[in-house]
C-alpha cells in the first residue's frame, strides 16, 4: 500500500487550502454572492419589465394601426361618396348646360326664322314697290308716244330691258 500513501496524504498544507477556501467562501458568500445574486434578479427584473413594456407597446401600436386603418377606411369610403357625388353633380350640370345650349340655339333658330321673314317680306314690298314704280313709268311713256299696238310690244320690250339694267331708279 505504499504506492497509494504518497497521493493523499493528510497534511498541514492541506488542511490550509481547505480553510482558505472555507474563508474565501464564506466572505464571497457574506459580501460577493448576495451582490451578485441581487444583481442578476434586478437585471432579470429589468429584463422582463422591459419584454412587458414592449409587449405593451406592440399592443397599443397594434390599436392605433387598427384605429387608423378603420380611419383610412372610412375616409375612403367618403372620398368614393365625394367623387359620386361630384359626377352626379356634373351630369347634372352637363345636361343642363346641353339644354340651355339647345334653348339658346332654338330662340336663336327662331329670332334667324323672324328675321328671314321680316326680310321676305321688306324684299316683298321693295318688289311691289319698284313694279308699280315700273308700271307707272311704262304707263306714263305709253301715254306720252301713244303709240300703235306694234309700237307698245317695242316699248314694253325696251322697259323690261331697261329695269333688267337698274337704268330705271327713282
Amino acid at each position: 500500500m505504499e504506492i497509494y500513501t504518497g497521493l493523499i496524504e493528510f497534511n498541514w498544507t492541506l488542511l490550509f487550502m481547505w480553510l482558505t477556501i472555507l474563508v474565501l467562501y464564506l466572505v464571497m458568500k457574506h459580501f460577493f454572492f448576495e451582490n451578485v445574486h441581487n444583481f442578476m434578479q434586478e437585471r432579470s427584473n429589468r429584463i422582463k419589465r422591459s419584454f412587458d413594456e414592449a409587449e405593451e407597446l406592440n399592443l397599443k401600436a397594434e390599436e392605433a394601426l387598427n384605429t387608423y386603418n378603420k380611419k383610412i377606411e372610412e375616409i375612403e369610403a367618403e372620398g368614393r361618396e365625394i367623387i359620386k357625388q361630384a359626377k352626379l353633380q356634373a351630369d347634372i350640370q352637363a345636361k343642363n348646360i346641353i339644354r340651355e345650349a339647345n334653348e339658346r340655339a332654338s330662340e336663336i333658330l327662331k329670332e334667324a326664322e323672324i328675321e328671314i321673314e321680316k326680310q321676305k317680306l321688306q324684299a316683298i314690298n321693295e318688289m311691289k314697290s319698284q313694279i308699280a314704280s315700273l308700271a307707272i313709268l311704262a304707263a306714263e311713256k305709253l301715254l306720252e308716244q301713244q303709240l300703235e299696238t306694234y309700237g307698245q310690244e317695242e316699248l314694253i320690250d325696251r322697259i323690261i330691258k331697261e329695269a333688267g339694267s337698274s337704268a330705271w331708279r327713282n
